[in-house]
């Protein structure tokens, strides 16, 4: 997995960027911010280190939004079509991107699911992955 690079985008394809492995994580999250940032059931994130990520075109597209009430929830988008893109975390310590802004499969195994108390009602989860109230310690 060291040296894996992959490449991503936004919808329109005016933003492109590259991330390279060693990745952190990989998981599914459930809580309520992801959901609502993504319109979807949850949010599949791969993190890696800000030095194994580099915007590749049009980062003058990206436009990041920092929930106000919340001490470290962020999100960053593409200002023409909305689509979700990599953000740094506010302590600057790790870079979460959107997995289906990937256009290469990662090669790191998903580690689960995170905030599953939190999923929406109508969520389910057919694999086998394990499935963590909250944040797991080891995060």
């Amino acid at each position: 997995m060291v040296g894996d690079i992959l490449n991503g985008s936004c919808l329109c394809g005016d933003v492109e960027y590259q991330v390279r492995a060693p990745f952190l994580r990989f998981a599914h999250c459930h809580c309520s911010r992801c959901r609502k940032a993504t319109g979807t059931g949850y949010a599949t994130n791969l993190y890696v280190s800000p030095d194994h990520f580099e915007w590749t075109s049009g980062r003058d597209f990206v436009v990041r939004y920092d929930l106000p009430t919340a001490a470290s929830f962020s999100t960053t988008f593409c200002r023409n079509c909305g689509s979700p893109l990599p953000h740094h975390t506010r302590s600057g310590r790790e870079i979460v991107v959107p997995a289906g802004s990937l256009e290469e499969v990662p090669r790191h195994e998903l580690q689960g699911h995170i905030f599953w108390d939190s999923r929406a009602e109508w969520t389910t989860a057919n694999d086998k992955l394990p499935k963590y109230s909250e944040m797991p310690d080891w995060w």
